[in-house]
């Protein structure tokens, strides 16, 4: 297995974990995504696997890609696995980028400083890598100032510089977000079509199940820092089995559908928010006695799993 997550919990002083319990796994070709609001764990999980932890952060479970244990592994090794096994494409394209410094310093800085190429090499795997991401007169651009690109543009540049040491793994927090639907919708496309070129492996983040349901192979949706279900994405969308996975679907507006939206009462816990059983309980819909003291522990769900006392298999 590409990416192994088993049993992952972080905590980092609040009252509850950040991450409680969480397993998940991403095959070679494979986009498994993280679905859930703000605040649900999604980015810790993906920078778990970088192992870009919260300071003084306590951490069990085991965080494995290819076999190889990261939350154990020697800063030499864990400096390999950042530099050419996984690779991470941000939310914020700006954020990423230094605004003073031309696009082809950003693409060949890495690959000189880093993977030991000559800087000819390294100029021309980025002029390859443009290309490749569909970017217009890429020697233009290696000229150019961030400032001087589009968002769409700048969102290339970002994914072919994940792109250059060839990863494996890619992880994707919300890399789409940012930017208006149809650019959107261009990012997406290129982002599967370099995944079927290159057989990647992606753990794709985003708050939007549609999203999840259109573009991912199997989908786990985060609820305070745990995995509340677990499905293939079809079964996913067309039925939801836990109540917060139904509460998502029933509040994202849909072109066409003339129903009223149904947002999910309340608010999420914060970390300073304690609670003995489901976490989900105070906004759920179907709580029923017993909810507020049962921890919530995987149900069998056809394709799947769903944390909740009251489904049924």
């Amino acid at each position: 297995m590409l990416l192994s997550v088993d049993g992952l919990t972080i905590e980092a002083g609040g009252r509850r974990p950040i991450l409680r319990e969480v397993s998940l796994t991403v095959g070679k070709g494979e986009i498994v995504g993280l679905v859930g609001e703000s605040g649900s764990g999604k980015s810790t999980i993906a920078r778990s696997v970088l192992r870009l932890l919260p300071s003084g952060a306590r951490v069990s479970g085991r965080v494995a890609v290819s076999g190889d244990d990261v939350l154990t592994m020697s800063p030499a090794a864990l400096r390999d696995l950042r530099a050419s096994q996984v690779a991470m494409i941000y939310q914020d394209p700006r954020s990423s980028l230094n605004p003073v410094r031309r696009i082809g310093d950003f693409l060949t800085e890495r690959m000189v400083l880093t993977l030991g190429r000559p800087k000819a090499e390294a100029r021309a795997r980025a002029l390859d890598l443009l290309a490749a991401v569909g970017m217009r007169d890429p020697e233009l651009r290696m000229r150019q100032y961030p400032h001087e690109l589009s968002g769409g543009m700048l969102q290339r540049v970002v994914i072919a510089a994940a792109l250059a040491a060839d990863p494996a793994l890619l992880l994707a927090d919300e890399a789409t977000s940012a930017l208006d639907v149809t650019t959107q919708a261009e990012t997406l496309a290129l982002l599967r079509r370099v995944q079927a070129e290159r057989e990647l492996g992606m753990l794709f983040i985003t708050h939007d199940l549609h999203l999840a349901a259109a573009f991912c192979d199997r989908v786990h949706v985060l609820y305070a820092g745990t995995v509340v279900e677990s499905r293939p994405a079809k079964e996913l969308f067309e039925d939801p089995r836990h109540p917060y996975t139904a509460g998502l679907l029933a509040c994202t507006p849909e072109l066409g559908d003339p129903r009223p939206l149904r947002p999910i009462p309340g608010r999420p816990p914060s970390l300073d928010d304690a609670f003995a059983g489901c976490p989900f309980a105070p906004r759920c819909p179907s709580v029923a006695a017993g909810c507020d003291t049962w921890v919530p522990e995987p149900v069998p769900v056809p394709g799947g799993s769903a944390a909740c006392r009251l489904v049924e298999a």
